[in-house]
This record gives C-alpha cells, structure tokens and sequence, in this order.
C-alpha cells in the first residue's frame, strides 16, 4: 500500500459556513462566510504562539460590532454604506472557486456578491484569492496574501473618497496601544497614531504582548510579544498609500484616502495586501525583505481547467 504524503499547507472546508487552513498540522486562520454577520471574514488569525492575534469588535465601543477581525468592505459605493452594520447593504460569498493544498502555500479563492440590501441584482463581484505560507525564515509565523478584483455589474463604478476601505484589520485586545501594551509603527520609522495616521508608508505593524512562550520581546518586558505586518503592494494604484491607524488597535491601507477609485468591466480594479504574522516586535528589516518577496510574485489569475468532467476552477501566477 502506497504512503500518502500530507503537504505541508492543508484547506479544510468546516460545518457553520468556515474554512480552516493550516500549515504543519497547527491551525494560522479560519475564514468564516455564513449569514450571521454582514460579509465574511477571518478569524481567528493565530500568531506562532497559538494566540489569535485578531478580535471581533471594539474593546471600548459597543457600536463597532462591525469590525470583524480581518474584513473588506467600504464606507461609500455610490452613496451606500457597506462598511458600518447599521444599512442593510451586505457582503456574501457566491461560491468557492478554488481550494488547494500545497508544500509551499494554502489557496482559498471565492466570489463575492455585494449588495445594497434593496436589489437582488449585485451591485459588483470581488473576485478574492488568498494565499496562506509559512514566514520567510521561521516557519512558525504566516504570511497570508490577499488579491481582490473588484468587477461592476455596470460599465463602471465609483469607490467615493473616504478613510474607510478596503481591507481593515481590528487587533487583539492585549496588542493595542490603548487596551493593551503593545505599538504601532511604520515603514518611515514613525510610531503611534499621531504620526502614522493619514501618512503614507510602504507597511503598518502592529505588535503587543502576548501569552505563551514562543515569542520573545525586547522592549523593556520579560513578556512574549507577536505581531501583524500590513504590507501595501507596490503596484497598487496609491502606494505608498495613506494609513488610517488608531491606538484602541485598528489599522487600514486608505486606497480613496484622498480621492475616489472608479472599477470598470474593461479594467477592473485590483488590489494586493498582505498580513505578515510574526514572533516579537517588529523588524524594520525583516518587513523590508518581506516586501521585496511580495512585490515579486506575480498577481494571480483564476482559469476554467478544460478536459475534466465536472467544472473546476484552477489558480495561475499571470
């Protein structure tokens, strides 16, 4: 009998709408696409220590139930509001596209409808392939890679000028600079929300104490610290863009900072983020090297596999 050989990286689909993925046996992240809330999201995001290093809501706001961890959406597409939780505008995930184990890297790509709450017609498609890895040299830290490809239903459409969109990521409590004990810092060497906010800056790190033994920090404390690395890619339309951080720990790449973003179906818009997952505080070197690698992949491509029976969705490098 033949020895199966297990990859490395393995995408598990879970009852209640959730896919896992995990990378040598140990659970990264969880993307979670039921009804339950207004669009889908990721969580838990599990630093090298087992510790989801991402939450669900606001610490100190009851009104901010609509920051789930690491999610899409946009404050203003015409006029309409899909970042908050009080319109009726969602977010839902047509179907999979692709689920694919691998040695190297997890893929999980899905279509996504939104939609204004109104109209069963979408208003546009986001075509979302995320790729899940181990880090560059500690395979205990993750990076996950996300693309959108943002496709109107009409010939074009607008994404209005606003803070809010597209790729929002709320941090745990203990990493916060406010709740917790942890630091912002950017790739221009700037720490706190004074002076990251609105700036422009190639990637925003987010790092804090953490529990657990796997980590170990440096700032002054004999405690374990973790942290996530947002990395803006640089072909994307604003890079270095701007960035909207708060101490409470939040922080998002701000594409229509300064100026609305119009998609069209002859050329969509594209955008490219990525999460680096890592062990003790930031490393301004490490996330440069982490930046090279990513603006060296190629953007990925989704194709129809031919000559199979059943239909099949494949993920290529373009």
């Amino acid at each position: 009998m033949a020895t199966y050989q297990f990859p490395r990286c393995i995408v598990t689909p879970l009852p209640d709408h959730r896919t896992e993925v995990s990378i040598d046996g140990r659970t990264r992240v969880c993307w979670r696409f039921g009804k339950d809330y207004p669009r889908p999201f990721l969580f838990p995001v599990n630093g090298p220590s087992g510790t989801s290093l991402t939450r669900m809501g606001h610490p100190g706001a009851e009104n901010h139930d609509h920051h789930q961890s690491v999610w899409f959406a946009h404050h203003k597409v015409l006029g309409i509001d899909f970042w908050g939780n009080g319109s009726d505008a969602v977010i839902r995930q047509k179907n999979w596209l692709v689920y694919e184990d691998g040695d190297t890297e997890a893929v999980v790509a899905v279509s996504l409808g939104w939609y204004d709450g109104h109209d069963p017609k979408e208003l546009l498609t986001q075509e979302l392939i995320m790729t899940i890895r181990p880090g560059l040299t500690d395979s205990a830290e993750t990076m996950i890679d996300l693309q959108s490809r943002f496709v109107p239903t009409a010939e074009s459409l607008e994404f209005q000028k606003t803070n809010f969109g597209f790729l929002a990521v709320r941090v745990a409590k203990n990493i916060s600079a406010y709740f917790g004990g942890g630091q912002l810092t950017n790739s221009e060497g700037q720490v706190d929300e004074k002076n990251i906010f609105g700036q422009r800056a190639k990637w925003v790190d987010y790092s804090g104490p953490v529990p657990g033994t796997i980590a170990t920090g440096d700032l002054n404390t004999d405690q374990p610290w973790e942290g996530i690395t947002y990395l803006d890619h640089p072909e994307n339309p604003t890079f270095p863009t701007r960035w909207h951080v708060r101490e409470d720990g939040w922080m998002g790449a701000s594409l229509c900072f300064d100026e609305p973003i119009v998609t069209t179906q002859a050329e969509p818009l594209l955008t490219r983020y990525r999460l680096h997952i890592h062990s003790g505080p930031v490393d301004a070197a490490e996330a440069t090297a982490v930046l090279k690698d990513f603006g060296s992949r190629p953007a990925y491509r989704i194709e129809k596999a031919t000559g199979v029976k059943h239909t099949q969705w494949l993920v290529k490098k373009s």
